[in-house]
């Protein structure tokens, strides 16, 4: 039997690679590794944008050599459709509820230009667009909708400061158009609607939908971990 790729884990806004800890567990026996945004961080005036994101899921997709996956969630989407592009040994990428816009796309254009309720924005006085950062308002109510109370409080109480120059910079390349992808949506989600979700899916060659909310990888990992190990095996392409 083949070795499977590595799989590569890059999470979302406001998050670090603490979130992917009880997906993790779900999947002993395979080669699995995270990255940690510099756009997400406890320091406002340190935090990197999408390019600088990128360049660290490309650095990560280098260190490993062989076959990867890449997984991006929420955010994690747009480094990783940015940085896959360019790499010869990505063999998948799986958008779990995540951004899968086109070149020349920006986070905030996706979602219509406007700051979704749940952002708690704070620009610099200059009121340039790619500078200062947000936070996430309402977080165990958008983000872990499903997640048990204790877990949930406990997530929400670790998440960072995100720069708004990881919003507001767009693609320069979109790996979905050239590589092999699946997009997870989630059924429940309060941060990403399924309407959304749905027409950035139209994009990949696989669909695979999940009942849960935002953070399924918190509230599902063991039908999550399920669903990944049947993406690391080739299959004939289908929506």
């Amino acid at each position: 039997m083949s070795t499977p790729p590595t799989l590569v884990l890059v999470h979302g806004a406001w998050h670090g690679t603490w979130c992917w800890q009880p997906l993790i567990e779900q999947l002993p026996g395979l080669d699995v590794r995270t990255v940690a945004l510099p756009s997400s961080g406890q320091d406002p005036a340190a935090l990197g944008g999408l390019y600088d994101d990128a360049e660290m899921v490309a650095k990560a997709i280098a260190d490993v050599g062989g076959p990867t996956v890449l997984l991006g969630h929420s955010y994690g989407g747009c480094p990783v459709t940015e940085a896959a592009a360019a790499a010869g040994n990505v063999e998948r990428v799986i958008y779990l509820s995540a951004l899968m816009q086109d070149v020349g796309d920006s986070v905030l254009s996706l979602v219509g230009g406007a700051y979704p309720p749940y952002w708690d924005v704070h620009e610099e006085p200059q009121g340039h667009a790619d500078h200062g950062y947000f936070e996430a308002a309402q977080a165990s109510h958008v983000l872990y909708s499903d997640v048990e109370p204790h877990l949930a409080q406990q997530a929400a109480a670790r998440l960072s400061h995100q720069s708004l120059a990881s919003v507001t910079q767009p693609l320069t390349q979109a790996a979905w158009r050239t590589i092999p992808s699946t997009y997870i949506l989630c059924e429940h989600d309060l941060a990403i609607p399924l309407p959304l979700q749905e027409a950035m899916a139209t994009h990949a060659q696989r669909t695979v939908r999940l009942q849960s909310g935002h953070s399924p990888f918190l509230s599902k990992p063991a039908e999550l971990a399920r669903i990944l190990r049947q993406q690391l095996v080739p299959q004939p392409p289908q929506r």
